[in-house]
């Protein structure tokens, strides 16, 4: 039995991994999909000081409260951050980092380094009425839809659970000064269909940290793959486990 743990990105909640998280489970595994501070049931905790910290926390808190171990640890879009930040503090406790459609950053980094369109986020969050509220990208024409999601029922189902962003979380940096957080293997799964212009990813290097060849795999669909494509990403998660 392996035990995974699922990150959600931003503006979304735990509950996001709801058709992934049976077919792990039925795999005989064991299988965590907590929701960060200001989304789902923590969405009253949302506030401006929330930040890439609270959510490394958030993790590090659960990884330690349930006695984790060896966790394939698996972040989607912003997670990609948290999942980093989280496995910098206990790199004993993580098995396998798996970047889903995510912001792969290097140390010192912040949101807005990895993907500079973030900064235009951040411009407008500073300048509304809030100072601090991202709102969740808008739904755009099919392939890209709303997170890649094109189905109205799932459109439906997703808007449900989606919150504004923290700007502090863009703004943090991620810290990666524990040389043991190099050692752990890492796995990169690519949603290729619907990006919007403007959220280029970064080309992954041909050598993982740990100095083993990059392991890279695709999805044909779009970002938020763990509504579009659940079996086929559960599959995918097999092979890790």
């Amino acid at each position: 039995m392996s035990t995974y743990l699922l990150v959600h990105g931003a503006w979304h909640s735990g509950q996001c991994w709801e058709r992934v998280v049976p077919l792990l489970a039925s795999a005989g595994h064991r299988v965590v999909a907590p929701s960060l501070t200001g989304y789902g049931d923590k969405a009253h905790l949302l506030g401006r000081d929330v930040g890439l910290d609270t959510h490394a926390d958030d993790i590090v808190d659960l990884i330690d409260a349930e006695d984790l171990t060896e966790v394939i640890l698996v972040g989607h879009s912003y997670a990609g951050l948290v999942i980093s930040a989280t496995a910098n503090r206990v790199p004993d406790r993580i098995a396998h980092l798996v970047h889903l459609d995510a912001m792969v950053p290097e140390d010192g980094e912040s949101a807005a380094d990895v993907m500079p369109v973030t900064q235009d986020l951040i411009d407008l969050a500073e300048r509304s009425e809030s100072g601090w509220r991202v709102p969740p990208l808008p739904e755009l024409p099919p392939p890209s839809g709303l997170f890649g999601v094109t189905d109205p029922a799932d459109i439906a189902w997703l808007r449900s659970m989606l919150s504004d962003h923290p700007v502090r979380c863009l703004r943090q940096p991620v810290r990666l000064g524990n040389p043991a957080v190099r050692t752990i293997p890492r796995t990169h799964i690519h949603c290729v269909l619907g990006r919007p212009d403007g959220f280029a990813r970064r080309p992954v290097p041909a050598l993982q940290p740990n100095g083993a060849p990059a392991q890279v795999w695709e999805l044909p669909t779009g970002h938020d793959c763990m509504i579009t494509m659940p079996a086929e990403l559960t599959e995918l998660l097999l092979r890790l486990g």
